[in-house]
């Protein structure tokens, strides 16, 4: 396959997940592109801009205990932090932040793009490239052909 750049990881989709895997292996040290339709778009929350709570709370911590970036984002942008079930038991608390979700996707995005060994790109994928049954790369909208040797995807639609 001719190409036209090469990563060792790419990310495709730039929602929660995809901002954490493309953050986690970057931190790695290892050469990661993101990919996305559009950079204004990445870390934006959905209609209820909740981090946390009862069931997803758990989660939360153990992406922070890995330094993850939502928990740093989710601190910058939050405009209300509690904690549910305060008058319970230890194990059925849950800490939830409201985020400003203009300020949320504004934080994120300044993250990603500014994070080394990450390189982020709006250009959709339209095409996967196999070779003897695996995935080898893609190519994009733009022309553009990208070899790798991991993808991960991590786009809901």
């Amino acid at each position: 396959m001719t190409k036209d750049v090469f990563f060792d990881v790419v990310v495709i989709g730039g929602g929660h997940a995809g901002c954490e895997a493309a953050a986690a292996s970057a931190r790695l040290g290892i050469n990661t592109a993101l990919y996305t339709h559009k950079i204004e778009t990445i870390g934006e929350m959905s209609c209820n801009p909740a981090i946390g709570g009862l069931g997803k709370g758990h989660l939360v911590r153990e992406i922070d205990a890995l330094d993850g970036v939502m928990g740093v984002v989710a601190d910058k942008s939050g405009i209300q932090f509690r904690l549910l079930n305060r008058s319970r038991g230890p194990a059925v608390r849950g800490p939830r932040t409201q985020s400003d979700r203009y300020l949320y996707k504004k934080y994120m995005q300044q993250k990603l793009i500014n994070y080394c060994n990450l390189s982020v790109f709006s250009d959709p994928v339209i095409e996967f490239l196999f070779e003897k049954n695996s995935i080898k790369g893609f190519k994009t909208q733009s022309g553009k052909k990208v070899e790798t040797s991991k993808l991960i995807l991590t786009t809901g639609t």
